[in-house]
């Protein structure tokens, strides 16, 4: 426990961690304190000077952001001496500040337009020599150094929570800049926080520039729909213009005090379906659900929706087939047989205190953004040892990593019975799961593994002095062809060594759908599709048989990867016909789709709690929007197989996996114009007989075949190649992420 201490803030007693800084112990309290440069998420920046006060007995003012009081301090946030001093550095904010608040973006939002107001700075005594300052383009983002104060929010931000570390200060006194790293064009995801956390106009959208007035638009909280983490962040809306009425989306936004986005999530936004009621189109919907023995459908969808599916299935005896859901519920279950809970124990808030993390199956900073930014976090916070494990080598977590390990495709088993056997206190575990580890054959895993010896040495010296460890799996487990097994071992460590463990869902409500619904592997004859193609499709994506809400347009919720049931809201109309509508049709009853959310199914932990009493509002570096799905103790079941012979990948293999702004047929909808290619090493290029530029055919083993274009990243190494498919509607992906293909050039992009 850490030792508390008892002082005064303006008479007001306080009791904190010795540990806790003033500004943060005043804010817990609901103390006002003026900042400008100030980030509860980031280290203290200390550039603005805005946060000082004073404190009974010391001469001059201290920083509240970064010191701590004592015993028995007395302390005072305001006093005539304090706002002259603020006061002063709004006049040195101000000068040559150009005034162009009519036509600014952050007009009506600007924290130095506020405390310019605040502190009545009416007027300026005094000036300086303005400065040629030339208005940067990058990519999505703008920024006007003329505009710019220099709190370094931004630059603090990339390096500490997004880890791109890709802009800097150019300092040179009044002359001082922001500038991207190299010097040359912006090189980072475009995730836009940059422009978030800027309290003033210099940093902005090229998307929003010059469209609208702050104190215009509509805020609607709601959470993101490209991944797992379903981040909370607030849709700006309003009217077209004065001649249509009907509103658009005009911005995302986030609260950058304890929240971040990425890419996809800020600049992502308009995937919405634009349709009216088609009775006819309807009718046949109808008649399609009487004649289908099938429910085909993806996860892109809310636990409302899911319930209604699985009480179709109930009524009907349809049978729901679900590729992604039904690999992790069936993972869930097997790792449910050793851990003895129903749920994985981590979340992001874990991961961001951890000082020892492992990541093994996951392409992780594409899978899953916000688990890469808590990994950043923990990394800047407490230094901690960064273990990546993947046949690929990921570029973007250079800045974190601490030890690499490039083991061979399709060696997971073996790689994680490896780490199991080092980390496990044997001595808890039952008799037969003994036997495993005894009879584990470690030089022969770590030569068929190419995981050695020595690497699996070093990894275990690195947790020395180590105390909150975080182990997190991805897509490339479940999917394997020993996913049952793995999820065993998996289990075992959840239970038996210092690791949390987190399950990265592969979809943006996996989570929720594997736990409400009665999955089946194989589908029928005869199928519906729900953003899937089937003989009859419904489709939010404008190009099935009866168009469908996309989830910008709909009320329900998520099951994120924090497990939380977390509320999303309409931030556009929808006029034409949703799921709820043919699920009436087809004899169920409810008025609206939230009227499920009270019914999410108790036994698999869900809470009996209607829709409208969700919170909503993130205020604190907690997430607690919605509520927790509860982690259930399970009878036990340990049994554990024989790792298995491990499958050898020869030839050229391509490891399906997208870039950093795209995750589905809905992002690639977006404005969010990125091409799919085929993206692999030299190495890659002369095994397969091709050359950048190259359009290529690939050949996957189920006979699919797929035309990309080829393009060599030198970052890269091996034999394998990234294949994107986010802009297909059709799902090419095998099972297994891996798939040794056949490429055949077919052209060139000249």
């Amino acid at each position: 426990m850490m030792e508390k201490i008892r002082y005064e803030i303006d008479g007001k007693e306080i009791i904190a961690d010795k540990n806790e800084t003033i500004l943060s112990a005043a804010r817990r309290e609901g103390i006002y304190i003026p900042t400008m440069c100030y980030l509860t998420k980031v280290k203290p920046i200390a550039s603005c000077r805005m946060c000082v006060v004073e404190m009974e007995g010391v001469d001059g003012f201290i920083l509240s952001c970064q010191e701590r009081a004592v015993e028995g301090a007395k302390i005072k946030t305001n006093s005539p001496a304090l706002f002259k001093h603020r006061q002063n550095i709004m006049k040195l904010y101000d000068v040559n500040h150009p005034l162009e608040c009519g036509v600014c973006d952050k007009s009506g939002e600007c924290e130095l337009q506020n405390k310019t107001l605040e502190f009545g700075v009416s007027s300026q005594e005094f000036s300086a020599k303005d400065q040629k300052r030339e208005i940067k383009d990058w990519n999505y983002i703008q920024y006007d150094p003329s505009l710019c104060i220099m709190c370094e929010r931004c630059v603090h931000t990339c390096n500490e929570v997004i880890g791109d570390d890709a802009i800097t200060i150019q300092y040179g006194g009044y002359k001082s800049i922001i500038v991207t790293k190299d010097g040359g064009d912006l090189d980072c995801t475009f995730c836009g926080e940059c422009i978030a956390v800027c309290p003033v106009g210099a940093l902005i959208s090229k998307d929003f520039k010059y469209t609208s007035n702050a104190w215009e638009l509509r805020e609607i909280p709601s959470s993101c729909a490209h991944c797992s983490s379903a981040c909370s962040l607030f849709y700006d809306v309003k009217h077209k213009s004065i001649f249509e009425p009907k509103e658009k989306i005009y911005r995302v936004k986030n609260s950058i005090e304890y929240t971040t986005l990425c890419g996809a999530g800020r600049f992502g936004f308009d995937f919405q379906n634009e349709a009216k009621k088609d009775k006819e189109a309807f009718n046949k919907a109808i008649l399609a659900f009487k004649e289908a023995d099938t429910i085909k459908f993806n996860s892109l969808i809310t636990n409302e929706e899911a319930l209604i599916l699985q009480k179709l299935k109930e009524k009907f005896g349809y049978k729901l087939v679900n590729k992604d859901a039904y690999s992790y519920k069936r993972f869930l279950q097997n790792f449910s047989k050793t851990s003895s809970k129903s749920l994985y124990e981590g979340n992001l808030q874990n991961i961001a205190n951890s000082d020892y993390i492992m990541v093994l199956g996951s392409d992780i900073a594409t899978d899953n953004p916000m688990v890469r930014y808590h990994i950043t976090i923990a990394s800047k916070k407490y230094s901690t040892e960064v273990i990546y494990l993947h046949p690929i080598k990921e570029a973007l977590l250079q800045n974190v990593v601490t030890k690499y390990v490039n083991y061979e495709v399709g060696s997971e088993e073996a790689v994680l019975a490896m780490i199991a056997d080092k980390f496990i206190d044997k001595e808890k575990l039952p008799k037969d799961i003994k036997e495993f580890f005894e009879n584990l054959d470690i030089g022969y895993l770590s030569a068929e593994s190419n995981f050695s010896e020595e690497e699996l040495e070093e990894i275990v010296k690195k947790t020395a002095y180590k105390n909150r460890f975080s182990l997190i799996v991805g897509e490339d487990l479940y999917n394997h062809p020993r996913s049952e097994n793995i999820a065993k071992i998996l289990g075992l460590m959840e239970k038996y060594s210092p690791f949390e463990v987190t399950i990265i869902p592969s979809c943006t409500n996996t989570l929720g759908v594997s736990l409400i619904c009665d999955l089946d592997k194989e589908e029928g004859e005869k199928t519906v599709g729900y953003n899937e193609k089937g003989d009859f499709t419904l489709s939010a994506l404008g190009d099935g048989d009866l168009d469908m809400p996309a989830l910008n347009q709909q009320e329900g919720t998520f099951t994120n990867i924090d497990k939380r049931v977390v509320p999303l809201n309409v931030a556009l109309e929808f006029e034409g016909y949703c799921l709820n509508d043919i699920a009436n049709a087809l004899g169920l009853n409810k008025e609206f789709t939230i009227d499920y959310t009270k019914e999410l199914p108790k036994e698999r932990g869900f809470d009996s709690i209607d829709f409208d009493s969700l919170k909503n509002i993130v205020d604190s570096l907690k997430d607690d929007r919605g509520y927790e799905v509860k982690n259930l103790t399970l009878k036990e079941e340990p049994s554990i197989e024989e790792v298995a012979e491990i499958e050898s990948f020869d030839g050229t293999v391509v490891y399906f996996s997208e870039p950093v702004l795209q995750f589905n047929p809905f992002t690639a909808k977006s404005s969010i114009k990125e091409k799919a290619y085929l993206t692999g090493s030299n190495q890659f290029a002369i095994a397969a007989k091709i050359k950048e530029g190259d359009i290529v055919k690939i050949k996957l083993p189920d006979g699919k075949e797929i035309k990309r274009e080829f393009k060599i990243d030198p970052d890269m190494k091996g034999t394998i190649a990234r294949l994107n498919t986010f802009d297909q509607t059709e799902d090419f992906k095998t099972s297994y992420r891996y798939a040794r293909a056949k490429i055949e050039q077919v052209g060139n992009n000249e």
